[in-house]
């Protein structure tokens, strides 16, 4: 069978929103980029998020896909339409994402069918239920069953790709010297924010903690990550752990840079959030500390990432404000996720 995309000599692809989405989403990148060698691919996403994608070779272009004020809808369409892409892949499940698109020009939409947009699409496959409930799958194989529904040829082995150049590489490595990283030294990241929502963070306090059993046990060079509204929650760690940390809020490491900083790391330790995906990426071994959400839905690359949770009857609830005393968080307690740890490195020995 033929894929609708065979002649297609441009093509938008507009991509995921949110960071960890995005990674997730590479595996549809690259299977598009290999079915279509000839093909103008262009990135439709936020500029901010550009970044993540920066360098990789999939893309020919991108396109600020800030659709939800007038004014960046009116810049996206502008853009779609000098462009002018015969078709496009949606990979946002949102009606908006598809009406957009339409008005800027793009008549031919490819995606899933719902979320009363089916009748803006061209085609594109269904979400699997379970008496009215979508039934979890990882959002690698949700996204890739575009590319099955398109007859795409899909990867043997799909996995999330990160790339950086070696001026972002350089960058990085300054910034991690001047804090007195070596090359020889065992560097563990922690990341303890997360923009989806504060019941997706583990307390402040035992981030602190297992900063300190990570120095203690692993001699290890212990890095905080953060992003931009994240500040307040990387002080309690610095005013509670009793070990030196490396802070590297000052730096402003953006998304671009996150990219050889997390690479750079030996292990990371993290809430389920994007750099836990950017470790994915990388093979950087994981440990993701969940509490609301389900982890049916980011499994990937399960040889190198453990998952710390409680299976508490609220969880997973996928609120983003816990209504509740944040159990499913706070009874995961360090000594659980140090040992999770310690287990996740000898295996990848």
């Amino acid at each position: 069978m033929e894929s609708p995309l065979a002649h297609v000599k441009t093509l938008a692809v507009r991509c995921p929103n949110w960071v960890g989405d995005i990674v997730m989403a590479t595996p549809v990148f690259e299977c598009l980029r290999r079915n279509l060698p000839q093909a103008r691919i262009l990135g439709v996403l936020k500029s901010s998020a550009q970044k993540i994608l920066r360098d990789s070779p999939w893309f020919d272009g991108f396109i600020d896909g800030n659709d939800k004020s007038w004014t960046g809808f009116q810049k996206m369409r502008s853009q779609l339409r000098q462009a002018r892409p015969e078709a496009a892949i949606l990979l946002t499940n949102s009606l908006r994402s598809a009406l957009t698109l339409r008005l800027s020009g793009i008549s031919t939409l490819y995606g899933y069918r719902r979320e009363w947009r089916t009748g803006l699409l061209a085609g594109g496959p269904t979400v699997a239920r379970d008496g009215g409930r979508i039934i979890p799958m990882p959002m690698i194989d949700y996204y890739l069953d575009i590319c099955r529904w398109l007859a795409l040829e899909i990867p043997a082995d799909p996995k999330p790709r990160l790339f950086f150049g070696d001026s972002v590489r350089q960058r990085a490595q300054a910034v991690l010297e001047r804090h007195g990283i070596g090359q020889d030294d065992f560097v563990v990241g922690l990341n303890p924010g997360a923009s989806f929502g504060s019941s997706k963070c583990w307390p402040p306090e035992h981030f602190a903690e297992l900063a300190r059993l990570c120095q203690e046990n692993l001699g290890a060079k212990v890095l905080l990550l953060s992003g931009p509204g994240e500040e307040q929650i990387v002080q309690a760690i610095v005013d509670r752990t009793t070990v030196p940390v490396i802070d590297l809020r000052a730096d402003k490491i953006d998304l671009e840079m996150l990219k050889p900083v997390v690479e750079r790391c030996n292990l990371m330790i993290t809430n389920d959030t994007g750099p836990r995906h950017y470790a994915v990426a990388f093979d950087v071994p994981v440990v993701v500390i969940m509490g609301p959400t389900d982890p049916r839905y980011t499994e990937a690359n399960t040889d190198r990432t453990v998952v710390v949770r409680k299976d508490l009857e609220c969880s997973p609830c996928h609120l983003k404000i816990c209504p509740r005393q944040h159990e499913c968080m706070r009874e995961i307690k360090p000594a659980e996720v140090f040992s999770a740890a310690e287990t996740l490195l000898s295996m990848c020995v």
